[in-house]
């Protein structure tokens, strides 16, 4: 975004804007941000609302529900953001699909017609869809990704790397921050893309392209990395300063509706998994190598964007910054002392960065030094419900439930844990991104060797590979795990420290593949993942009281200060937004326990759970 085109008189007239909503939408994950006078007063994705899980649709909802939180209407608005420019990305669609035919064909006639009738007009679109009639901006989607990477962390200045699919052309950009100014110095450009890389493989071993990325990443720990070589030598040319360029004869992402193709299925032995088909070795071995290669190129990246800026700080958004054991390595390899990680990295966050772009680099707005606090607020940036309001929809829905002062909540909670007791916790204002961080969570005890399968199978009704998630005191992780820095928003992944490991016998050090689920491996058996990492979650009191006050009290009774948060969902459902949403969510499955404000439920209470038309959702495999 650039002012050098305006003249001093509308420069002051710009600077008296306060209120600006963000928007992304129409590919995937959209969401609305709220930010006034520079601060992120609300961020919610429109899925939460719709229950359609990564809904690419306008955030009216999403929107509106930040409106409502800042307690302002539509016509308090200054302006309206969007985190793209259409005509770039139109621009590109034409070129590659030129350039392709008479391939692709088919993909050009099923995009045009919703360009040409809505996306293109965009202004019209987002004026006509809020009932706004004020200024609308549009920043560059990776512009939107540095300003949500840099100008929410706690660094005065750093390295910026953002790494996705595509925005307008752009797949990765290197850059830097300094107080209120942001530099883009160096682009990858379409084709070729990191974040469709990983989207291939996680196309061809059978899940759903931008949402089963994160499967591909917790099945890689069951695998061998017997195709790195193969990938490095036909599908990517990677260089010792990160830069890289793919080998489109493999590909069918840039001129058809696939991502591979033949000569893919040929390189690596056959045609793609078919979705909820019986998992592979050769699955996982394919995971494991396009894991190592992403890693490898992203600390390849990271190392150069260092050795370019000198910084000592490095900030990273864009879909592939929320593959966390990446982060990790770079963490623990690169030269950089610290990391910060939108916590809501892929195209949600844009709606925050675009945003914040417009006041700082639009408007040319100061940033206050952050003095080592981010600003996202824990990401718990979307609706609360009041105690009245809960009370009145479990009373509407026929629960059965009793008060309790709140001071007693986390004894309450931490007694049901240790008796193996899996809870549904819904407490104050919703996260935003993908990750549930003591919101709207599910918990269980960590030290139980069959909470991961009993959360899997009964309570997530997902995949038994899938790894949980620990969140532990602050202070006392790094007796726990190889860590010893924040980690607020599960997005670095550490190892589970060598004392705290259980001995694995002969016999169980020679098992292959989902056999090696049942090892167990720790005193933490529930979020240790069969190569000992764990994807971690840090509480301070300040952030979190209730949260943190609740894992204290489970530590006071079992000396254990880690115990298992996943979020508040069902497989192919969003996650939890309402009162209404989560108690449904908590009759639907085998959940022992609701902890919803000061409320608790106990399933054994509960009257039976019956379906109605109203409420039936159908669940799509994610």
């Amino acid at each position: 975004m650039d002012t050098g085109h305006l003249t001093d008189h509308e420069q002051q007239h710009e600077k008296k804007l306060k209120t600006i909503l963000g928007i992304s939408a129409f590919y995937h994950d959209s969401a609305a941000a709220l930010v006034r006078d520079g601060e992120i007063l609300a961020a919610v994705q429109e899925e939460r609302f719709t229950r359609k899980k990564h809904d690419p649709g306008f955030p009216k909802h999403a929107a509106q529900a930040c409106l409502e939180i800042a307690g302002i209407g539509i016509d308090d608005v200054d302006c309206v953001a969007f985190y793209d420019k259409p005509i770039l990305k139109f621009e590109r669609l034409l070129e590659t699909y030129f350039g392709v035919a008479p391939g692709g064909l088919r993909s050009f006639l099923m995009a045009m017609p919703v360009w040409l009738k809505e996306k293109l007009w965009m202004t019209d679109t987002i004026q006509r869809a809020l009932g706004y009639k004020g200024q609308v901006l549009f920043g560059e989607h990776h512009e939107s990704h540095a300003a949500s990477a840099f100008y929410p962390s706690p660094f005065d200045r750093a390295a910026i790397l953002t790494v996705d699919g595509v925005g307008e052309w752009s797949t990765t950009t290197c850059g830097r921050g300094q107080g209120s100014g942001l530099e883009i110095f160096s682009e990858t450009r379409f084709p070729h893309s990191l974040g469709l890389l990983y989207s291939a493989f996680t196309y061809y071993t059978g899940f759903r392209v931008n949402s089963g990325e994160y499967k591909v990443m917790g099945l890689a720990p069951y695998g061998r990395p017997r195709y790195v070589q193969t990938i490095l030598d036909n599908l990517v040319d990677l260089r010792e300063d990160g830069s890289f360029k793919l080998n489109l004869d493999y590909f069918d992402y840039h001129k058809g509706l696939r991502m591979t193709n033949g000569a893919f299925d040929d390189l690596f032995g056959g045609p793609p998994r078919r979705p909820e088909s019986e998992l592979t070795q050769r699955e996982m071995d394919l995971a494991r190598s396009i894991q190592e290669v992403i890693e490898e190129a992203m600390l390849r990246m990271a190392r150069h964007v260092y050795q370019r800026t000198g910084e000592e700080n490095l900030c990273l958004a864009g879909g592939v910054a929320l593959n966390c054991v990446a982060n990790g390595r770079i963490l623990r390899e690169s030269e950089f002392k610290r990391l910060w990680i939108q916590p809501a990295a892929g195209d949600a966050g844009g709606a925050v960065g675009v945003a914040l772009a417009v006041w700082h680099r639009y408007l040319r707005h100061g940033r206050p030094s952050p003095r080592g606090r981010d600003a996202m607020r824990g990401a718990l940036l979307g609706p609360e419900y009041s105690d009245v309001e809960i009370e009145k929809q479990l009373a509407r829905l026929g629960a059965k439930f009793y008060r309790v002062p709140c001071r007693e909540i986390p004894e309450r909670t931490a007694d049901l844990l240790v008796r193996e007791r899996v809870v549904g916790w819904f407490q104050g204002r919703m996260e935003f991104g993908p990750r549930a961080l003591g919101s709207r969570s599910i918990l269980g005890d960590a030290r139980s060797p069959k909470m991961q399968e009993t959360m899997n199978l009964k309570i997530k009704f997902r995949e038994s590979f899938r790894p949980f998630a620990p969140v532990v005191l602050r202070e006392r992780v790094a007796d726990y795990f190889d860590l010893d820095c924040d980690s607020p928003y599960m997005l670095l992944v550490a190892s589970v420290r060598p004392d705290r490991r259980t001995p694995v016998s002969p016999e169980q050090e020679t098992l292959s593949g989902l056999e090696k689920l049942h090892v167990v491996r720790s005193e933490i058996p529930a979020v240790t993942h069969v190569d000992y990492s764990a994807r971690i979650q840090t509480i301070h009191r300040e952030d979190h009281p209730l949260y943190y006050d609740t894992v204290a009290a489970f530590e006071r009774r079992t000396g254990c200060p880690v115990i298992v948060n996943t979020s508040f969902n069902v497989r192919g459902e969003p996650i939890v937004c309402t009162p209404e949403d989560a108690y449904r969510c908590f009759m639907r499955t085998h959940m022992d326990d609701l902890v919803i404000g000061p409320f608790i439920l106990h399933k054994e209470q509960q009257p039976t759970w019956c379906e109605t038309t109203d409420w039936k959702q159908e669940f799509t495999p994610d």
